[in-house]
């Protein structure tokens, strides 16, 4: 019977329970549609943010806090390997063995007490402070049940409200066949049957409205009253977590910077006893950046030379002299007749040998030009000068000729769009910056097309005469563009 009785009580919690559950699903259904109002109250649930917040933070300093002492177990564990091995590399026979030891073992004891500290004045304080949390959370969702339960009963006695009046005019005008069957004594007894019935019916739901209402209002008082208290806590709880954490590695520091002092000093003594047999650290050679030839000329010298060369520029539009007639500039072909000559016989066709101290002579054998005073015209060739001179004749071979920076063959081959006067070409292997206005700013890979010097007394030992290739392209404008840059900065690649 007792089992029986237990088993009753038990289905009987369970269907209450899940009468509850019904009963609040409902009720936040029509809460959603907006067939039943829903009470709020937004100071709550600010108290109800800040705890999430506050809850979130404190996670996520516990979690910081682990892996803090992790690394410092792990940083105890390398300090611990690293002396043990200075124990097995100092020999018995050096002198300080002894306060080496002495000095590890400290330094072990030392890391123990430390990671211990933090575990009792940080950890434990942070998990007691995270404890309260679990408890708090269960109520505030406890207390959003028992609400939803008020508003249910809230609502269920209010309808009950409306209904009263309903039922007494039916109570009042008999509509059933058994209350116009029934005589008129009966009549009244169910009448006030009914009544009875209804009053009992609005009074259970005025009580349970009261018992919802009271049980509400006592947890929503507590958490009030406690939410606020404990968003305050947070400040002092912080203030005394890094406090204590910064005490305990300020002072570890400090007495593990003296075992460190008195290793030093141990060692110290060993160094000067073994003098002779100390172990150099030499730097990493680094490879040599070049460096910047000295320029003689001065910044009055180049301004009078950019003044000289806007003066003898051609007119905006003209990038290069052209005859009066309006024809293009030509430039002879020179015809050297290669033929046997004796041996030992100096050939003057050979080819000049470069050098940094000829550019001009470079740029006019370039250009097609001789720079002797009484220079041939262009009609006449070198075959004549070779029938008038001593010498034996000369090969006959025809060169390509640069003529407004294009360079034109005999067979009318492909054409080069390149500065006047091109020579070669050299890339930036170093970043070099500009310190005039009349040089050139490079990176390293930046391709250069070498021009001679106007005037070649201009050009100073180290220093070459170009246009940068990108700015050629884009400009064509080779007044603008040109400028002098270092020579050992880069390397020949044409």
């Amino acid at each position: 019977m007792a089992e029986m009785g237990s088993k009753g009580v038990t289905a009987g919690k369970i269907a209450s329970n899940v009468q509850k559950k019904l009963t609040r699903a409902q009720e936040k259904v029509l809460q959603k549609l907006g067939k039943a109002d829903e009470t709020k109250d937004e100071q709550f649930e600010q108290c109800v943010q800040n705890f999430n917040k506050q809850l979130t933070e404190g996670t996520r300093l516990q979690k910081d806090l682990r892996t803090y002492l992790a690394s410092v177990k792990a940083m105890h564990e390398a300090s611990k390997k690293l002396n043990e091995c200075l124990q097995e590399v100092y020999e018995p026979d050096w002198p300080g063995r002894d306060e080496a030891n002495k000095i590890a073992e400290n330094n072990d004891l030392l890391w123990v007490d430390y990671h211990q500290k933090l575990v009792d004045q940080a950890l434990l304080t942070m998990d007691t402070y995270l404890g309260q949390f679990p408890d708090i959370k269960s109520r505030i969702a406890k207390r959003g049940r028992k609400l939803v339960d008020f508003d249910s009963a809230r609502h269920h006695y209010e309808s009950l409200q409306t209904a009263k009046k309903k039922d007494e005019a039916k109570i009042a005008k008999p509509v059933s066949l058994l209350e116009k069957a029934a005589p008129q004594w009966c009549q009244g007894k169910l009448q006030a049957h009914l009544v009875a019935q209804t009053n009992l019916l609005r009074n259970q739901a005025e009580e349970e409205l009261i018992k919802a209402q009271k049980v509400f209002e006592e947890m929503n008082v507590d958490l009030q009253e406690e939410l606020p208290s404990l968003w305050n806590s947070r400040v002092g709880f912080y203030v005394n977590t890094f406090q204590s954490i910064a005490g305990l590695e300020e002072n570890f520091h400090k007495e593990m910077s003296k075992l460190n002092q008195n290793l030093s000093d141990v060692l110290v003594s060993l160094e000067k006893q073994h003098g002779s047999n100390t172990f150099t650290i030499k730097a990493q050679p680094r490879p040599p950046r070049p460096a910047r030839p000295h320029r003689k000329k001065t910044k009055l010298f180049s301004r009078l030379r950019r003044k000289k060369n806007s003066d003898n520029a051609p007119a905006k539009g003209n990038k290069s002299p052209s005859p009066p007639d309006g024809s293009p500039a030509a430039t002879p072909e020179i015809r050297v007749n290669h033929e046997p000559e004796p041996a030992g016989a100096a050939t003057p066709g050979a080819a000049l040998p470069k050098s940094p101290s000829q550019p001009a002579e470079a740029s006019e054998v370039a250009c097609g030009t001789h720079p002797a005073a009484g220079a041939q015209e262009p009609g006449e060739t070198a075959a004549s000068e070779a029938a008038s001179s001593s010498l034996p004749a000369v090969v006959v071979e025809t060169f390509s000729a640069t003529v407004n920076g294009t360079v034109e063959g005999g067979s009318g081959a492909g054409r080069l769009d390149l500065p006047p006067g091109f020579m070669f070409k050299v890339q930036a292997q170093h970043d070099y910056t500009a310190t005039d206005t009349d040089e050139l700013q490079l990176k390293a890979g930046d391709v250069v097309l070498v021009i001679p010097f106007q005037n070649p007394e201009e050009q100073d030992e180290g220093w070459l005469m170009g246009v940068k290739e990108s700015d050629w392209i884009l400009h064509k404008e080779l007044e603008k563009c040109r400028g002098v840059f270092p020579e050992n900065f880069t390397a020949r690649v044409q």
